[in-house]
């Protein structure tokens, strides 16, 4: 399952603070690289999200926690919707309903 955590890091987190921890929990193996699909930041600082590869839930909360202090999340589960297959998917479905 893939997992959309987004975050925002609080009023008084600075950037020195996140790389530290970041790089705090790498070392203590708590990142679990292999599980991270993609980290995006946006532009201006302060805000991105990750895309978790996970099939349980506890396992992305184990993840994340370690910043709470840091950053807020807001955490959905999505999935992929490769665009040519959607649009087939579509066209059938508008021509079973016409």
């Amino acid at each position: 399952m893939l997992w959309y955590c987004r975050f925002r890091w609080h009023e008084n987190t600075r950037a020195d603070d996140v790389r530290r921890r970041v790089l705090e929990q790498h070392d203590l193996g708590n990142n679990k690289a292999d599980k991270i699909r993609g980290w995006y930041n946006l532009v201006g600082g302060g805000a991105g999200f990750l895309l978790i590869e996970s099939d349980s839930p506890h396992e992305v909360t184990d993840l994340l926690q370690p910043y709470m202090d840091l950053v807020s999340w807001d955490v959905h589960a999505v999935y992929e919707l490769p665009y040519g297959r959607m649009i087939e998917e579509i066209r059938k479905q508008l021509q079973v309903s016409a």
